[in-house]
């Protein structure tokens, strides 16, 4: 069997099973392997009431894979391969049933070459944190530098889903291997995407969202400002849930939250594969924040959404994924962080974390930290973020967690949103644009050294109905979304050295010439301990700065970045000299501007004799 067949069966959920001949399955190391299962007993809901599981042994680690009911009788548990070498498993179930239980296979695992990891990086193995805990980098120690797209109904017909590679224009009749491409080539490395939407359909009337007592009431969608809900259904018209449902009166709107659907999740499927084909890590959470109200009313809370949490974490989990408990974009006052945090902690409680070490983390009101704490008080969170509170002001958020002990990763997951704010800026134009870098470098050089998640209206929603303004396949196209690769050129010019800068704004003197609650006139500084690099960032409206906190006497190489092509330019005479207190009066910017008409960046690096005082 050929690597490229070998490759495509697994694609496709072939599990573990001798080959002809009896010899032992043979898989490559970092992927999807599922094992497919069928009950003997019959259950009411398999979903609630059967635990499957295996034992899984590997030449230097022992885990616990739980499996998921995926329809009749059939249950699936999907595993990987962490390092080469032999593996087996035996599987469990509660309660203990004959046709789940006690089963058991071996397979050999292979290491991938250099050439197959370069062509397809999620090779490389799933992403953790780098040993100082701020970035992020693939289990073999290459960096990985998010950058993501807000796709959150990726899952449903709004991104259809095409059998066929085919390639179609970006248009109306594009699918969701055709936006893909269009990002990959853009440089992206993830898409965010909320697994289900499980009360929302199109009934014609306005939207229903749930108060804090579970009750639905009629409102618009604020932000899309439509007069209707939207359907978040799959291409063939299932929905995540089965009804009828358990609020009076909608038992045909609202699912029954305990009853899950698999027949949407296999479509769910198709697109985590292809995404991983594609060198693409998906960020999945498990629903958005507005079911919750009424799924603590009328399901057992909080161990219904628990059980739910843990069945995407385990369908998905044995994939290069990213995971989360929840899609918290806004907090009701009257549905708390403690109810999604105490759901989440179950999960680890009753089944651990996941077992191949998927980085676990939320969209957040504001910061995750702020809202749920540290990891000592939210068992499940391995990376923390900020989002939705869009303006500069908020940027030291991700400062204050980069200083948290013990130090996880963290990232700016829902910053200021292309064509979100038209009473701001007009979706697609440079100062839409323009707002947009000042999310990007402004929060990674506060600290947000995972990377940065990009987003635009008519993408998030997916908004692909006629009347959309703007659609899907226009909002792609706009400039912002092409210049987050400039990002990662800056930040991985000297290579792995980014994952030990340090926030420093305050080395920069001014660096808020603007008001709070914008994006102008503030300006960015990160260093490393060493003193040896330095990066910088100037929104427009910046004046030239004094930069403090340098090598006394050192020569530093100096360069300009222009974020909006990502081409390099000599800063004065290409090298700036630090003063014997290690200060350095910045040059003119481009053009000779005392005063920024366009944002920049600038890197800073110091010879090799130079001789640093540590602090």
């Amino acid at each position: 069997m050929t690597r490229k067949i070998l490759a495509l069966g697994l694609l496709l959920g072939l599990f573990s099973r001798p080959l002809a001949g009896g010899r032992e399955a043979v898989y490559p190391v970092w992927q999807m392997i599922e094992l497919s299962f069928a009950s003997e007993g019959t259950y009411a809901n398999p979903y609630a009431e059967v635990d499957l599981w295996i034992e899984l042994k590997g030449p230097s680690s022992t885990k616990r894979c739980y499996g998921v009911w995926d329809g009749g009788n059939r249950f699936l548990v999907r595993l990987v391969a962490t390092e080469p070498g032999q593996w087996s498993w035996i599987s469990r179930s509660m309660p203990n049933d004959t046709g789940l239980d006690g089963k058991t296979g071996s397979f050999e695992a292979t290491a991938w070459t250099e050439q197959e990891k370069a062509d397809n990086p999620v090779r490389r193995g799933f992403i953790r944190a780098t040993p100082n805990g701020h970035a992020l980098q693939y289990a073999d120690g290459t960096p990985f530098f998010l950058l993501g797209d807000t796709w959150w109904p990726a899952p449903t017909f709004r991104y259809r889903w095409h059998d066929d590679d085919k390639g179609r224009p970006i248009g109306p009749g594009m699918g969701f291997k055709d936006a893909v491409r269009f990002r990959k080539a853009q440089g992206f490395n993830c898409i965010a995407m909320i697994a289900a939407f499980p009360h929302w359909a199109n009934d014609g009337k306005p939207a229903r969202f749930s108060t804090g007592d579970g009750t639905l009431v009629r409102s618009a969608w604020p932000q899309a400002g439509t007069q209707s809900a939207k359907d978040m259904h799959d291409e063939n018209g299932n929905r995540a849930f089965l009804f009828p449902g358990k609020v009076p009166g909608l038992e045909n709107i609202v699912p029954d939250l305990d009853r899950i659907n698999p027949e949407y999740f296999t479509m769910m499927d198709k697109k985590i594969a292809y995404l991983n084909s594609q060198g693409i890590i998906p960020f999945i959470e498990p629903a958005r924040r507005d079911i919750g109200a009424i799924w603590k009313k009328y399901h057992k809370w909080p161990d219904s959404y628990a059980r739910y949490i843990h069945y995407i974490w385990s369908r998905y989990g044995a994939y290069n994924v990213i995971l989360s408990p929840i899609h918290l974009d806004y907090l009701a006052q009257t549905f708390l962080a403690s109810d999604w945090n105490d759901a989440a902690n179950m999960v680890i409680d009753r089944y651990g974390p996941p077992p191949f070490g998927n980085m676990v983390t939320l969209n957040s009101p504001g910061s995750s930290l702020r809202t749920f704490g540290h990891t000592d008080k939210a068992r499940w969170i391995t990376m923390h973020q900020v989002g939705n509170q869009r303006e500069h002001a908020y940027y030291p958020w991700l400062t204050e967690i980069f200083w948290m002990k013990p130090p996880i990763p963290c990232l700016n997951g829902e910053p200021y949103y292309d064509g979100y704010q038209p009473n701001l800026a007009e979706g697609g134009t440079e100062l839409s644009a323009l707002y947009a870098r000042s999310g990007m470098y402004g929060s990674v050089l506060s600290g947000g050294l995972a990377g940065h998640i990009h987003g635009a209206q008519g993408l998030w929603a997916g908004e692909v109905e006629p009347a959309s303004n703007p659609a899907l396949w226009e909002a792609i196209r706009w400039p912002a979304a092409a210049q987050m690769q400039h990002l990662r050129t800056v930040v991985l010019s000297e290579d792995k050295r980014y994952q030990d800068l340090e926030p420093a704004r305050e080395l920069l003197v001014p660096n808020q010439s603007g008001g709070e609650m914008g994006y102008l006139g503030w300006a960015y500084c990160a260093r490393t301990a060493d003193k040896r690099f330095v990066l910088l960032y100037f929104e427009r409206d910046c004046p030239k700065a004094v930069l403090s906190g340098l090598i006394p006497n050192a020569v530093y190489s100096a360069l300009w970045f222009n974020p909006r092509t990502g081409q390099w330019s000599a800063a004065g005479e290409g090298t700036l000299t630090a003063d014997s207190k290690g200060k350095i009066s910045l040059p003119d910017f481009p053009g000779g501007q005392v005063r920024s008409s366009e944002d920049w960046a600038m890197k800073l690096t110091a010879a090799v004799s130079a001789t640093p005082k540590l602090r």
